[in-house]
C-alpha cells in the first residue's frame, strides 16, 4: 500500500510537472516579438580608416570591403548569440552608425544586450507625422532668389533629402523641363531610383534624382494593408508630397482646386533636386525604418535633410539626446548634413517639443498674414464670418434661400439606425425629410460624433449633394464650447461657425423667424440666408503668430522633464493654412481625396520651409558647415510681427494670444535675406557636442562613450558653454560666465558694437564692448549674467 501510495506521489509529481513545463512552453509562446535598434561598437563606414592590406596591383573599394565586415559581424553575432529561428534581421546600419535593427522577443533582446560588443539596444518607438503664398511673405522672390540669379537658379547644385510618406511623382511640382535644364551635375550624390506599384522606374526624371523606400519594420511590425501601404516610394497619403513640394517645388504651379484656381505654389528653392526616402506607411510607421533611411540618405551624399516624422514619444530608458534616433542625427551633422527636425504638434503645453538635440534644428510652426474667410448672409442683413474653401450659393449671396434646422427636418415617423444626437449633425441624408431641406441652407451642429470624432464634414457634404441643399452651415454647440476650424475646400456651398457666440446669433435669428405648433413642430421656415464666396485670400492679419498646435519648450534630458540649457524649438517658420502638393489617393484623409493641392497645417508644415532656406545658403556658401548654416538662420531672425510687435503666441482658448517667449518661437522667425549674409557665425562641431553631452548632470561618462563612442576628455563647466546662437539657463543662481566664439565670414575686416536687453531681474555683462574681427577671424565673447532680483 505504502508502494502504491509512492506510486500514487510520484505521479502526481510527474503530472505537476508537465503541467509547470505546459504552462512555461504557453508563456513562451504567447511573449510577442518587437522590433530592437542595436547599436555596435566600432566605426561605420564614413568615420572608418581603412586598415585593408591591398596586394600589389589589387583593386578593393575599402569602403565596401568595411561594409562588408561590419554586416558579416551583425550576422555573426546574432548567430552566435539567440536561437534559431527566434530572431529577423531587418537591417544592418553601416554608414554612418554602426547598428542594426532586429525583430525579435524580449527573452532574446536581453540576450543581445548582453553581448560583446553591443553598446545600446533600444525598443522601437514608433514615428508619425508631424503635421503657395509663403515665398512672397518671407522676401524670397525679391531678395534672396534675385541675388542668386532668380527662381531659375534657387537651389541649384544642392540635393534635399526627404524621410517621409514618399512622393507624388506625376505631380506638376516635381516635373522636369527640358527647356531648362540643370547646371550642375550632382557629383557628390550618388542615390538610386527603386521602381514598385504606381512608382515606374523613370519616376527619378532629373527634379526628382533619388528614390527609395524602407519598409522592414513596418512589415515586422504589422500586416500591411496591400492597396494602400505600397511598398515603392509612391506617395499614398500625401503627406511627403506636399513636404517635398514646399521645400524644393517648381516654381509658379498653378494650385486648382474643385476648378477654383487659388494662384501659384512655388517651393523655397524651387531649382533644388529631390531625394526621397520612404519610411512612413498608411498603417503605420517605425523608427527603425526611419533611421535606416537616415544612414542611407547620407550614404547617398544629400546636403539637407528633412524629417518632419518623428517618434511618438520621448523615450522612457534613456536621455532624450541619447536615442537612437538622436544619435542617427548626431552622426548625419557628423557628415556634414544639415539636419531639420519638426519641433512637434503638441503644443501649446510647454515641455512638448520633441526636437532635443542642438545638433538638430528643431522648427516652430506660425501663421502668415493671409487668411480665408467665408460669410453667413442672414435674411437681417446681419453678416457673420466663419471659415470653409466654399463657392458661394447661387447668386452668389445676392440671392437668399429657406434656412432650415437639420434637427427640425427630421423625418416624421421616419425609422433609421442612428440616434438623434447625430442627427442634427447631418450625417445621414435618410433621417432628414428632402421635401424640407432641398434647396435650402441647412444648418448642421456640432454635437456628440463630431466631439468624439465619430462625424465628419465628408459626410455632411455627401447628404448635401443627396438631398439637394442649396447650403450647410456647421455651427458651433453651446453644451461642447467653441471648436478649432480650419479651411477645407467643400465641394458643396457650406461655412463653419466654430464661435457658440456667433452661433447664438444665427440660432436666435431662426427661432424669430421660425413659426412652430403647439408640440413645437415647425410650420412655417420663415428665415432666409445666403453663403458668400470664401475662397478668396485676405491679407490683412498679424502676422507671425506662433500656432497653438506648435510645440513648446523648453528642452528637457529625461522623461521626468528635467530641463536643458538647450534653446528649443530653434526657430519659427510658417506651418499654418500652406498650399503644397498632394497625392490625389489621400488614404488618410478622404476629404481631400481626388485632390492635387492641399492647405495643410502643423510643424510638417514649417520644417521644409527652413529646408528649402538652408539649401540657398549652402547653394551660396558651399564650404559653410550644418552649425554655420544653423547660426545664420538664428541670429538673422526676428522677433517682430508685421505690425512691429513682439512676436504673440496662441493659447489654449480659442482666439485668444498671449506675448510669445523664445521657448515658444526660439530665435525668431525665419529671415531668408538676412540669412544670406550674418557677418558672424557661432559654429560648433562632433566633439563639441561629445563636451555639451558630458557636461549634462546626472549623466555618466561612460553612457556617453556607449552610445556615442566618444570620450569625455574636455567636458563644459556647464552645458551652457556650448557654442551656439543662444545662451539658455535653466536654473540662475549668482554669477554665471558664458563664453562664445564668433566668426567673421565676411571678405574684409569688420567691428562690432556689443549691446544687451538683459531679461528681468539679471544684470548682463559683455567683455569686450566692441571688437574689430579679421575676414575668417575669430573673436571670444564673455557674458557675464548675475541674478539681481530672484524670481518668486
Amino acid at each position: 500500500m505504502a508502494e502504491n501510495a509512492d506510486m500514487l506521489a510520484s505521479s502526481r509529481c510527474r503530472a505537476f510537472l508537465l503541467l509547470l513545463l505546459f504552462v512555461i512552453v504557453i508563456a513562451c509562446l504567447a511573449e510577442e516579438r518587437e522590433i530592437y535598434l542595436v547599436l555596435m561598437e566600432g566605426d561605420p563606414v564614413a568615420f572608418h580608416r581603412s586598415s585593408v592590406p591591398l596586394e600589389v596591383g589589387q583593386k578593393v573599394d575599402p569602403n565596401r570591403a568595411h561594409a562588408k565586415h561590419l554586416v558579416d559581424s551583425h550576422d555573426q553575432l546574432l548567430k552566435s548569440t539567440l536561437e534559431k529561428g527566434s530572431y529577423n534581421k531587418l537591417y544592418s546600419f553601416k554608414h554612418i552608425v554602426n547598428g542594426f535593427a532586429i525583430h525579435t522577443t524580449p527573452s532574446q533582446a536581453k540576450k543581445i544586450k548582453l553581448a560583446s560588443g553591443v553598446k545600446l539596444l533600444e525598443k522601437d518607438r514608433r514615428a508619425k507625422l508631424m503635421t503657395s503664398y509663403t515665398p512672397e511673405f518671407l522676401g524670397l522672390p525679391e531678395g534672396v532668389w534675385t541675388h542668386g540669379g532668380g527662381d531659375r537658379n534657387a537651389g541649384e547644385g544642392i540635393v534635399i533629402g526627404f524621410i517621409d510618406t514618399g512622393i507624388n511623382p506625376m505631380h506638376p511640382s516635381f516635373a522636369y523641363d527640358p527647356v531648362n535644364p540643370y547646371n550642375s551635375n550632382l557629383s557628390h550624390f550618388s542615390g538610386a531610383c527603386e521602381g514598385g506599384p504606381l512608382f515606374p522606374a523613370n519616376s527619378c526624371n532629373g527634379k526628382i534624382v533619388s528614390a527609395r523606400c524602407f519598409s522592414a519594420g513596418a512589415q515586422a511590425a504589422a500586416t500591411l494593408n496591400a492597396s494602400v501601404d505600397f511598398l515603392s516610394p509612391f506617395d499614398a497619403v500625401g503627406h511627403g508630397s506636399h513636404v517635398a513640394s514646399t521645400a524644393a517645388g517648381n516654381f509658379g504651379v498653378p494650385v486648382v482646386v474643385n476648378g477654383f484656381y487659388y494662384g501659384r505654389a512655388s517651393g523655397m528653392a524651387p531649382r533644388a533636386r529631390i531625394a526621397v526616402y520612404k519610411a512612413i506607411y498608411p498603417s503605420l510607421g517605425t523608427m527603425t525604418d526611419v533611421v535606416a533611411a537616415i544612414d542611407q540618405a547620407i550614404q547617398d551624399g544629400v546636403d539637407i535633410l528633412t524629417l518632419s516624422v518623428g517618434p511618438d514619444e520621448p523615450p522612457e530608458d534613456t536621455f532624450t539626446m541619447l536615442s537612437v534616433f538622436d544619435i542617427f542625427m548626431l552622426f548625419a551633422r557628423k557628415a556634414g548634413v544639415f539636419v531639420v527636425q519638426a519641433a512637434g504638434n503638441q503644443g501649446p503645453s510647454p515641455y512638448t517639443v520633441v526636437s532635443y538635440s542642438p545638433w538638430a534644428m528643431g522648427v516652430a510652426a506660425c501663421g502668415t498674414d493671409r487668411s480665408y474667410i467665408g460669410t453667413l448672409i442672414l435674411g437681417s442683413g446681419q453678416k457673420i464670418d466663419g471659415v470653409g474653401l466654399s463657392g458661394p450659393t447661387f447668386g452668389n449671396g445676392y440671392l437668399q434661400y429657406k434656412l432650415v434646422l437639420a434637427k427640425d427636418a427630421v423625418k416624421v415617423n421616419g425609422t433609421f439606425p442612428k440616434t438623434a444626437q447625430y442627427i442634427e449633425e447631418c450625417q445621414y441624408p435618410e433621417a432628414l425629410d428632402p421635401f424640407v431641406v432641398q434647396g435650402s441652407v441647412v444648418i448642421c451642429t456640432f454635437s456628440a460624433g463630431f466631439y468624439n470624432g465619430t462625424s465628419t464634414l465628408t459626410a455632411i457634404f455627401e447628404t448635401a449633394k443627396i438631398l439637394g441643399f442649396m447650403g450647410f452651415v456647421l455651427v458651433a454647440n453651446p453644451a461642447y464650447g467653441d471648436f478649432i476650424a480650419e479651411p477645407i475646400p467643400f465641394p458643396v456651398p457650406g461655412i463653419m461657425i466654430p464661435r457658440t457666440g456667433d452661433a447664438q446669433i444665427v440660432s436666435q435669428y431662426y427661432e424669430q423667424q421660425t413659426y412652430r405648433d403647439e408640440r413645437g413642430f415647425v410650420i412655417r421656415y420663415g428665415g432666409r440666408a445666403a453663403i458668400a464666396e470664401g475662397r478668396v485670400a485676405s491679407f490683412m492679419g498679424r502676422a507671425p503668430i506662433v500656432s497653438r498646435f506648435s510645440s513648446r519648450g523648453p528642452d528637457f534630458i529625461d522623461h521626468n522633464r528635467n530641463p536643458t540649457d538647450v534653446l528649443k524649438p530653434d526657430i519659427l517658420s510658417p506651418g499654418h493654412q500652406i498650399w503644397a502638393a498632394w497625392s490625389p489617393m489621400s488614404v488618410l484623409n478622404p476629404i481631400l481625396s481626388g485632390y492635387h493641392f492641399a492647405l495643410l497645417s502643423g510643424t510638417s508644415m514649417a520644417t521644409p520651409h527652413i529646408a528649402g532656406i538652408a539649401a540657398l545658403i549652402k547653394q551660396n556658401n558651399t564650404k559653410w558647415t550644418p552649425s554655420m548654416i544653423a547660426s545664420a538662420m538664428s541670429t538673422t531672425a526676428t522677433k517682430y510681427d508685421n505690425y512691429g510687435e513682439p512676436i504673440m503666441a496662441e493659447g489654449f482658448a480659442i482666439n485668444s494670444l498671449y506675448p510669445s517667449t523664445p521657448f515658444d518661437f526660439g530665435a525668431g522667425l525665419i529671415n531668408p535675406s538676412r540669412a544670406m549674409d550674418p557677418g558672424l557665425v557661432i559654429s560648433s562641431g562632433y566633439e563639441d557636442y561629445i563636451s555639451f553631452l558630458c557636461s549634462l548632470p546626472n549623466i555618466d561618462p561612460a553612457t556617453i562613450k556607449t552610445a556615442t563612442g566618444g570620450t569625455c576628455n574636455h567636458s563644459f563647466s556647464t552645458p551652457s558653454d556650448l557654442n551656439i546662437p543662444s545662451v539658455t539657463i535653466s536654473s540662475l543662481t549668482g554669477t554665471r560666465l558664458v563664453r562664445r566664439s564668433l566668426m567673421n565670414i565676411a571678405s574684409k575686416p569688420e567691428t562690432y558694437l556689443c549691446s544687451v536687453l538683459p531679461p528681468k531681474g539679471v544684470m548682463v555683462s559683455l567683455n569686450p564692448t566692441w571688437f574689430t574681427v579679421a575676414p575668417q577671424g575669430s573673436q571670444d565673447l564673455e557674458i557675464t549674467l548675475t541674478v539681481t532680483q530672484p524670481l518668486e
